[in-house]
């Protein structure tokens, strides 16, 4: 599949790359379809850029990455709306924002994926452990200082 975008121009993705978030995420709740695209060879930060709409692409990572125990504490029964019935079929994904010299996650947000059928959806999290801006790493120019966790 072609998609067009305003940071790559057209770039053919792989139907295995597309995620499908029948709610949207938040802020979009008419951007359904999306594209999971690799920045680098390597690299734990990924695109998540809307087919429909060019202009509308997140950061997004594991937050893993930057918080080992990170955990999504939802029942599984509230993902059952992504067809998702194992925990180990589900990726998880943090949408980045960069403040100023910093990168943040917005670990109260969460980006949930199942595998298997590519299916997705963002949680709200009341879980107050996290924030809507956790902070990932420290930036200068385009290099990398330091990870925080």
């Amino acid at each position: 599949m072609i998609i067009d975008t305003s940071r790559f121009g057209q770039l053919e993705v792989d139907e295995d790359r597309l995620i499908t978030f029948e709610e949207g995420v938040l802020g979009f709740p008419e951007q359904h379809e999306y594209a999971l695209i690799q920045t680098g060879e390597g690299s734990g930060f990924y695109w998540l850029q809307s087919v429909n709409t060019r202009d509308l692409a997140f950061v997004v990572c594991d937050p893993r990455l930057f918080v080992a125990d990170y955990q999504v504490p939802v029942k599984l029964e509230e993902l059952q709306t992504i067809g998702l019935t194992d925990p180990e079929d589900a990726q998880v994904f943090t949408i980045v924002n960069k403040v100023g010299g910093l990168l943040t996650g917005n670990f109260q947000g969460p980006l949930v994926v199942n595998v298997k059928n590519r299916n997705g959806r963002q949680l709200v999290l009341s879980d107050k452990r996290y924030s809507t801006r956790h902070p990932l790493m420290r930036l200068t120019g385009d290099k990398v200082l330091t990870k925080t966790a």
